[in-house]
């Protein structure tokens, strides 16, 4: 068997019908003309629009792209389905959106983080990030909503929830294994496991472009995620991710 490509990029897809037959071919692009092994994985998240179809349209003329299905609904299920289907030595999370140009990537090149590490995460907060076009209210949301993570969960990472995160192989694999939520606070479980046990985290800046239409309504989303990161933090405390 030959030697997998450097990095897959996981796109977990759920009623994107309307962004794909746009960003999913500046992805392929982006991945064909790299100077290093890329390969995408779109994960079709029970989407009932055709997000399934038009990426299976699009996959037809490009062997670097696969779309698997995760009837399981949730962006963490999403997620999980990539990270085990995945084959790159590191694991790509990209929103679909590309709120992070794609054409940002190689700041998660291991060659541009000094080697090989175990996580590294896109963060709006971190030296060099940019924001465009996000309104104050989403902006002051966020960080209320990353203070509580820090304060409850996961001390010291300033951006938990952005859509753009690597891990080597086998540690994302690792952390997945034992990982349960599927919603969109799955983030701050797998950060909060990782710093449990001792993967260190990478925080990387970027510029992130805001953009409506996302499935996440912080108003409606906002109480099941405080409830998701409590539950992470008693499960934390209780040791029910030790000795995996």
């Amino acid at each position: 068997m030959g030697e997998g490509p450097l990095m897959t990029i996981v796109i977990p897809a759920y009623n994107e019908a309307h962004r794909l037959p746009e960003t999913l071919p500046r992805v392929i692009t982006f991945a064909e003309a790299a100077p290093v092994s890329l390969n995408v994985l779109v994960i079709n998240n029970n989407s009932r629009d055709a997000t399934g179809d038009i990426a299976l349209a699009i996959a037809a003329g490009h062997p670097c792209l696969r779309v698997v299905d995760q009837p399981i609904q949730g962006k963490g299920a999403a997620v999980r389905k990539g990270m085990f289907e995945a084959d790159g030595r590191y694991v790509f999370i990209c929103d679909a959106d590309l709120a992070m140009p794609i054409e940002e990537l190689p700041r998660f090149f291991p060659e541009c983080l000094g080697g090989d590490y175990d996580i590294a995460i896109g963060s709006r907060e971190a030296r060099g990030a940019q924001r465009f076009n996000e309104p104050f209210y989403r902006h002051l949301m966020g960080r209320v909503f990353n203070l509580m993570v820090r304060v409850l969960a996961v001390p010291g990472i300033q951006d938990t929830q952005c859509g753009f995160k690597a891990f080597r192989r086998e540690v994302g694999q690792r952390i997945f294994a034992v990982q349960h939520v599927d919603g969109f606070a799955f983030d701050v479980e797998v950060l909060a496991i990782a710093r449990r046990w001792g993967f260190p985290i990478i925080e990387v800046g970027i510029p992130w472009y805001y953009g409506k239409g996302g499935s996440v309504h912080p108003l409606r989303d906002a109480y099941r995620m405080f409830r998701e990161v409590l539950a992470i933090r008693s499960n934390v405390r209780a040791g029910n991710y030790d000795g995996a």
